[in-house]
């Protein structure tokens, strides 16, 4: 599979709930890191991150951007949280080996943030 194949088939499977079929896109040297939070994980514990996160609704991938054995995504996330729907956007960047993600960079936000006073288009 090439990079844009890749990560939509990731968003596929994230979106879908189908925690047993994350491993199979994951190369086993794997590994994540969160920009935005500084923490890096193993394919192990990504999955079971994603699995056991609570209150995940939906992933939709808004853009993927691909060139050799990269790719980019944007992506709009919905999870419940005290009975609320929240929304979250997420970029993530992939690296591809033999059709399996060997690198992956995450960077996650709120929806609904208000720029500083004084930074805001007029």
């Amino acid at each position: 599979m090439s990079a844009q194949e890749v990560m939509e088939r990731l968003a596929e499977v994230i979106d879908g709930h189908r925690w047993d079929d994350l491993p199979s896109l994951l190369d086993p040297a794997f590994t994540c890191r969160y920009v935005h939070t500084g923490e890096t994980y193993g394919a192990d514990a990504w999955v079971r991150l994603n699995a056991e996160y609570p209150g995940f609704q939906n992933l939709r991938l808004e853009d993927c951007v691909a060139d050799g054995d990269r790719a980019a995504g944007r992506a709009h996330v919905t999870g419940m949280s005290d009975g609320e729907l929240e929304h979250f956007e997420v970029a993530t960047f992939i690296t591809v080996r033999d059709g399996l993600i060997v690198e992956m960079t995450e960077v996650w936000t709120d929806v609904g943030q208000e720029a500083p006073e004084g930074t805001r288009p007029s």
